[in-house]
């Protein structure tokens, strides 16, 4: 069996990607990041239930603690999460290359475990400004993690969500049965999401604009 590595940070992008990974016959890895945000206990469970569904062959759960670096507001709680609306340019919630460090860790993971194909639920539209979401970034990263590992075998990213809209990511994620109410996406809250962060805003543009209903608590 083919195998591929997925980052799951148990929101509902990365979710949908690992069920697509698994819809394509990879046994899959599951592999998500405690770095130091806000609502690192409820992304966490959300990560476990998930691999469960998922029947992941094996969990990874890494810390790295990305608040030693800071700049964030997912990582800093000196500074406030956005609540106004999705505003242009980098956002304060931007948490410096991590996807960049993530991908590395994969890299190295997916390495060692034999896998071919590494899934990141990056989305364009859903990046509000973050350089690490985009399709040429990947590009470039790919290229990059195939020159500096040790197997024959090329390792590809793959990053089936990132020209969708959110709509078209909650209409593909119940073709597919995946079980969005134990996914979280919130910046700021773990017990009910805020439903006012741009996380909150575009899962709940998304789950309108499909007409289906979020099934996850609001506090509001």
């Amino acid at each position: 069996m083919k195998k591929a590595v997925c980052i799951l940070s148990g929101g509902m992008d990365s979710t949908l990607a690992s069920f697509i990974a698994k819809s394509q016959g990879y046994e899959i890895i599951t592999l998500h990041f405690n770095y130091g945000q806000r609502t690192e206990s409820k992304e966490l469970k959300a990560f476990r239930d998930i691999t469960k569904e998922l029947k992941a062959i094996k969990k990874v759960e890494f810390d790295i603690d990305l608040a030693q670096i800071g700049g964030s507001a997912l990582v800093d709680e000196n500074l406030d999460v956005p609540t106004t609306g999705l505003s242009s340019g980098v956002p304060i919630t931007y948490v410096p290359f991590r996807n960049g460090i993530f991908l590395s860790i994969a890299t190295a993971l997916a390495e060692r475990e034999g896998a071919e194909a590494i899934f990141i639920g990056v989305v364009e539209e859903d990046s509000s400004g973050y350089p690490d979401c985009t399709d040429e970034f990947i590009s470039k990263f790919e290229s990059s993690l195939n020159q500096g590992t040790a197997i024959e075998q090329k390792i590809e990213i793959k990053t089936p969500l990132v020209h969708l809209k959110k709509e078209q990511i909650v209409k593909e994620a119940i073709k597919l049965n995946v079980p969005l109410n134990l996914t979280w996406s919130c910046y700021q809250l773990e017990d009910k999401a805020c439903g006012v962060c741009d996380s909150c805003r575009l899962r709940l543009k998304g789950f309108e604009v499909a007409n289906e209903v979020d099934k996850i608590p609001y506090k509001d």
